[in-house]
């Protein structure tokens, strides 16, 4: 058990204290149990509250009947990283019992179903409350099948009677779940009452939870970071989606589907302003997305680590001939195929350098799902005018679990198609070469296919070529053009996300994090500084570094780079690009699959400043 659980809630001796609006609660069930309407209504009904709350669905990646846990983070405080304990579990799987005991926190509560045998494994530090909630789901409901799926609501309304829910918000929430169903409305209001009217006569509580309505999600959403991504791709401009399904970013590509069919067809002539391809591999999908890239369409594709594996050959080719392509690798656990549903950031270094040879990308890291929305967006301005593939690296925690997020502002500013020529601009400059610098940012200009005019270039060269896209094996030509290329990734910092900086007064220690890892800063560095260490903060948004991050390492004693992968691949690359400052940093790792949790991030630093004092 984490040295920091339940550190920053007040306890009291020799009576009870109310724990409000501070909690962890899980549900743990089966995959397939009809659940996930249920845990959904739950998470909507404490955010109509106005209380912070976040979700994290852990479930597997094979078929129905497997475990599945479903927590919700309740914070006053506006934590919503994950918590390593539970503070109130929902135990409906008797084959996880054992584990989900133990996983409760002390002074935590367990609701379980009564109608199991007995379990082994009880404990005398928490709260048990049996609830039959088989007898129940049978004594109310004849259809078999509906009882297994509203037994799920039934545990919905014991938690609504201990933790104090509005049965009200309760009620609107499960209304816009099942909006189009009102039988369905009816009979799982009918089951959140059976729970209700139970938890009221059958359990006595003896736990210090409860929630209470706040106002702190004025202005906020729940979305997760993979609909955000979808929306800001159609936001961007994107008008091409070449995929193949691939967990955790699968719906990803479906929902930005869904926005096409009802946002990009002509109301007057029915026609489609859009193409959609299911490649038969992720090979043929970043092949499509290339293609449509050259073709002057702004295209996407979306995939995990061993669809990345696949794309490398696209990917160095789209560099080399300078192709603007956007690509959205939602991370999950690897290597090769990994685990599925688990979360890690373990692509950082193979997206950045990915291809045969000297290889850079720019590579964007959305830390929430409004920077899904909005890197999305600018993806496509950076391919466009970098002239490159651009990736953006989300991961299955940020991707496919819900977020409260600031309301997404729409955008302002135009699309930046970048160094384009069209027939009139040909007319004028007189010759073109399609890959001279002409303005000194090793950025050079492109014409698109099928523009009028006979300077216009309909081809690119993916073989050795000079700066008028001549096939050449001269040496010379060859430095040339890769120099360029790195130079061209140089000016990228420029139009790159800047880091986010957060400082403390007198404080000399350093944390460096980036992408979803942001999610437990807040919390974690409150837990450093219960402990009398206070930390200055950089969030990195993209690569290439830029020169915010050696000013950081160098204005700090010591640097400690949090990430979600074993090998400390983002402080591997900082080294590289900041050498003589490298003794100052140090590696705080989390790669377990689950998503990182603030003690574990406040734990490893606190450890390593602890061997270094």
């Amino acid at each position: 058990m984490s040295q920091f659980s339940g550190h920053l809630r007040r306890e009291t001796k020799g009576h009870m204290k109310q724990i409000i609006n501070d909690c962890s609660i899980c549900a743990a069930t089966v995959n397939g149990s009809g659940s996930q309407s249920a845990n959904n209504i739950l998470l909507k009904t404490i955010f109509r509250m106005g209380i912070p709350v976040g979700a994290k669905n852990l479930f597997p990646s094979n078929i129905s009947g497997l475990p599945t846990w479903y927590t919700l983070r309740v914070s006053k405080s506006g934590y919503t990283a994950r918590k390593k304990e539970i503070d109130i579990l929902v135990a409906l799987n008797p084959a996880t019992w054992t584990d989900d005991v133990r996983s409760v926190n002390k002074g935590g509560v367990l609701v379980y179903n009564s109608d199991f045998p007995t379990m082994a494994g009880k404990r005398d530090d928490i709260v048990y409350y049996p609830v039959p909630f088989k007898k129940l789901a049978e004594e109310n409901f004849t259809e078999v099948k509906l009882r297994k799926l509203l037994t799920n609501m039934i545990y919905v309304g014991v938690l609504t009677e201990l933790l104090g829910l509005d049965i009200e918000v309760l009620k609107s929430a499960v209304s816009d779940n099942f909006s189009s169903k009102q039988k369905v409305v009816d009979s799982n209001l009918k089951a959140v009452q059976v729970g209700i009217d139970f938890a009221k006569t059958g359990i006595k509580k003896t736990d210090p939870f409860r929630l209470e309505k706040m106002d702190k999600n004025k202005g906020k959403i729940i979305i997760d970071g993979n609909s955000a991504a979808a929306l800001g791709c159609l936001y961007g401009g994107c008008s091409v989606v070449a995929w193949y399904p691939i967990t955790p970013s699968s719906s990803l590509c479906e929902t930005l589907i869904d926005y096409f069919e009802e946002f990009r067809i002509d109301k007057a002539t029915g026609k489609k302003k859009f193409a959609v391809i299911q490649a038969e591999d992720e090979l043929a999908a970043i092949g499509m997305t290339m293609g449509a890239g050259w073709a002057g369409a702004r295209a996407m594709t979306a995939t995990a680590g061993p669809g990345i594996s696949l794309m490398a050959e696209f990917a160095g080719f789209g560099y080399f001939t300078e192709v603007p392509a956007v690509i959205f690798d939602v991370q999950r656990v690897g290597p090769s195929t990994g685990l599925p549903t688990r979360t890690m950031q373990g692509d950082v270094d193979f997206s950045y350098k990915l291809s045969h040879g000297d290889t850079n990308h720019p590579v964007l890291f959305p830390a929430n799902p409004e920077e899904c929305f909005e890197f999305s967006q600018s993806a496509f301005d950076l391919a466009d005018r970098l002239q490159t593939p651009v990736f953006v690296l989300s991961d299955l925690d940020l991707g496919m679990n819900f977020w409260t997020s600031n309301e997404f502002k729409n955008p302002t500013k135009p699309f930046d198609r970048g160094k384009v020529l069209d027939a009139a601009a040909l007319e004028k400059v007189g010759k073109f070469e399609r890959y001279r610098d002409i303005d000194g940012d090793a950025i050079p200009y492109r014409t698109l296919p099928g523009t009028n005019h006979k300077l216009a270039a309909y081809f690119v060269r993916g073989s050795g070529h000079n700066e008028g896209a001549k096939y050449t094996e001269k040496s010379e030509d060859y430095v040339n053009l890769v120099d360029r290329l790195k130079r061209k990734i140089a000016t990228a910092t420029k139009y790159m996300p800047e880091p986010v900086l957060e400082t403390e007064s007198g404080a000399k220690i350093g944390v460096l994090a980036y992408g979803s890892t942001d999610l437990a800063m807040a919390e974690a560095r409150d837990l450093l500084r219960s402990q009398g260490i206070k930390t200055n903060y950089l969030r990195v948004r993209a690569l290439p570094c830029s020169s915010d991050v050696i000013k950081f390492f160098e204005s700090n004693d010591r640097v400690y780079v949090v990430e979600q992968n074993r090998d400390g691949q983002m402080e591997q690359l900082i080294r590289v690009g900041i050498g003589k400052n490298f003794s100052k940093s140090r590696s705080v790792t989390h790669y377990d699959g689950m998503p990182i949790d603030a003690s574990s991030i406040a734990e490893g630093i606190l450890t390593q400043e602890r061997e270094s004092s």
